[in-house]
């Protein structure tokens, strides 16, 4: 498995703390067979002129020393788009995935739909493909939104545990799936237990198991190595009853 999303770059932002507890998750990965993952801090595109801030850096450098050699470590950044990049940001791909074309990106919780189309055409237009970090979590979100948007050249990366979770939520994300416009599943892990284990057992054990390999395994190796992605065919997620049920009453108790 590939995880493209996650905040175990230690000291940078509000994911792991230091490099101990990176390396925790990192073993705990490597067991569940991860092999590659991209390191994803949270950057403010208003505070990038270049490339990712030395602090950064340093922490790559701190946690390579240290992370298990089973599990290949990738440079990329969470870019919170609340204003254009700088021509040089988008040139030099500093803060791209693994140095490939395509840009993880979020937008803040309420962002407009013509604001989000904005963001989103700057890139295209400058030949960087952006990779929308959890579109489930936008209040714009709609499959037919989200539809527009892979029109455009967007890609789609839905979180994976919250496909499975009893929630509005959850309810856009199996949306997505359903519709066949997630084009990766990523943990999103802050330093916690977040992984693509259980989301990939699970989706196999539902009759998804070609799905879950074009999602957890060959869509972001194709990122990594910078080539187009493959389709994914729509895919009903089924959660537990139990599950179900502790949704519908937590939905009550509110």
């Amino acid at each position: 498995m590939i995880d493209l999303h996650c905040h175990l770059l230690p000291g940078v932002d509000d994911g792991s703390r230091t490099v101990e507890q990176s390396v925790a998750v990192l073993r705990e990965w490597s067991a569940a067979g991860v092999r590659e993952i991209a390191l994803t801090p949270h950057l403010d595109a208003s505070r990038v002129t270049e490339g990712p801030p030395p602090a950064h850096d340093e922490a790559f450098a701190a946690l390579s020393h240290a992370a298990p050699p089973e599990i290949r470590l990738h440079r990329g950044a969470e870019v919170m788009l609340d204003r254009p990049l700088t021509p040089r940001a988008l040139a030099t791909r500093r803060i791209t995935l693994g140095g490939s074309r395509y840009l993880l990106v979020e937008f803040t919780r309420m962002v407009s739909i013509q604001t989000a189309a904005t963001a989103l055409g700057q890139l295209l237009d400058a030949g960087l493909v952006p990779l929308v970090a959890h579109p489930e979590r936008y209040s714009i979100c709609s499959v037919g939104l989200v539809a527009r948007w892979r029109e455009m050249g967007a890609r789609m990366q839905v979180d994976a545990t919250t496909c499975f979770m009893p929630t509005g939520r959850g309810a856009k994300a199996r949306e997505l799936l359903a519709s066949g416009l997630a084009d990766i599943l990523a943990a999103d892990n802050h330093g916690d237990r977040r992984s693509l284990a259980d989301p990939y057992r699970q989706l196999g054990q539902t009759g998804g198991e070609a799905q879950a390999t074009l999602l957890m395994v060959s869509n972001p190796a194709a990122i990594l190595a910078d080539d187009e992605l493959i389709e994914v065919a729509p895919f009903k997620v089924k959660i537990p009853l139990m599950s179900r049920l502790k949704g519908w009453l937590g939905t009550l108790q509110q």
